[in-house]
């Protein structure tokens, strides 16, 4: 970080961000500056934040702003780059003040973590972490570690999802329950430690998926800096990597519910055949995976540059044998390859309302 808290100098990327963020100082402001931010051009509760309700792609979300009335100073481009970004993120944490965040460890939680530390200081963030086997195995103590390399204030809860019927029935709705159940923890958490709000490392590539979690968010009155500012996965890992945060490139690891079909119930025995299965895929070389569970079936996702290598010998069998002794009676692999939030491709759009 520079001392008035930019992006650092240097080469590459990080100089060509300052270049154009120093060229756009003579220029009229991009949209979705602070001001525009406060006079709710782009706040959460309204319809342009919860775009992903009516099905927006992000790139269509762009163009609902433009034609709003918020263009950028380029025409052409009409999108902020990197440096306006990270400088719109850190006027929205200043306003909000002392937060809570709930962290994970993964990708988006860490550097939003990071940007509140660095902007508010240490005694005005306190990062949450849940525990517990929904969360995959080994994920704790590197997300613990970070936190202290931050220098951040970390409380550790165990939400005990599994005592939820709401979330073991599985139906699509599930995250919705569950992350219902994290905000009220959170909001309590706040309110006994003095923290003005809650916040969660929703990205503004998120607004266009099925994200039932997003809409008790709303519910609750959660904010989401990240969206907020625009900041997309790829905007992400590239200030992360300017950081020098560990989590830059980082694979996305959900919840270990999310890799069980619908219908089928959230059991212990379940998660844990999940989390066994896809760290025995690590070890064998795969990054980029997902390990779907549907009952007797599994359904193995990976790079699609990586179904040749799934299906030769000796990994083929040795791949098999390790299902069986988890207790999948049949062993799939998608020729599709992995995606996210494939489960969701069953779903209705009545479903998803």
């Amino acid at each position: 970080m520079t001392d008035d808290g930019g992006l650092p100098a240097g080469g590459g990327p990080a100089l060509r961000a300052e270049m154009v963020f120093f060229a756009h100082l003579i220029m009229k402001p991009l949209f979705n500056t602070p001001a525009e931010l406060s006079n709710g051009v782009y706040k959460p509760g309204d319809d342009q934040y919860h775009i992903q309700h009516i099905g927006l792609c992000s790139s269509m979300a762009e163009h609902g702003f433009r034609k709003a009335g918020a263009e950028g100073s380029s025409p052409s481009i009409g999108f902020m780059n990197l440096q306006d970004k990270y400088n719109s993120l850190q006027q929205i944490l200043k306003e909000l003040g002392g937060v809570v965040v709930a962290y994970s460890g993964g990708v988006d939680s860490t550097f939003l973590l990071k940007a509140a530390v660095d902007t508010l200081g240490a005694e005005n963030v306190l990062a949450c972490i849940s525990v517990g086997p929904v969360e995959p195995k080994g994920q704790q103590d590197r997300a613990v570690k970070i936190a202290k390399d931050i220098g951040a204030n970390l409380k550790i809860i165990e939400a005990d999802e599994l005592s939820d019927p709401n979330f073991t029935a599985n139906k699509a709705d599930r995250c919705f329950h569950c992350k219902s159940h994290l905000c009220r923890i959170l909001l309590d958490i706040a309110k006994e430690q003095g923290f003005k709000h809650v916040i969660f490392g929703t990205n503004y590539d998120d607004l266009g998926d099925y994200r039932p979690g997003n809409r008790a968010m709303k519910v609750f009155g959660i904010r989401s800096p990240l969206a907020e500012a625009k900041l997309s996965k790829s905007d992400i890992r590239q200030l992360s990597r300017e950081l020098g945060l560990s989590t830059a490139d980082l694979p996305a690891s959900p919840c270990l519910a999310s890799r069980i079909a619908y219908g089928l119930e959230v059991t212990e025995q379940r998660l844990k055949q999940i989390d066994e299965a896809e760290d025995f895929l690590r070890s064998l070389g795969f990054v980029e995976l997902r390990v779907r569970h549907h009952d007797t079936i599994v359904r193995i996702e990976v790079n699609p540059r990586d179904i040749v290598k799934v299906s030769a010998e000796p990994v083929r069998s040795q791949i098999v044998d390790k299902m069986k002794s988890l207790g999948f009676k049949f062993v799939t692999v998608d020729l599709q390859g992995y995606r996210c939030g494939s489960l969701n491709e069953i779903l209705s759009e009545e479903e998803k309302d």
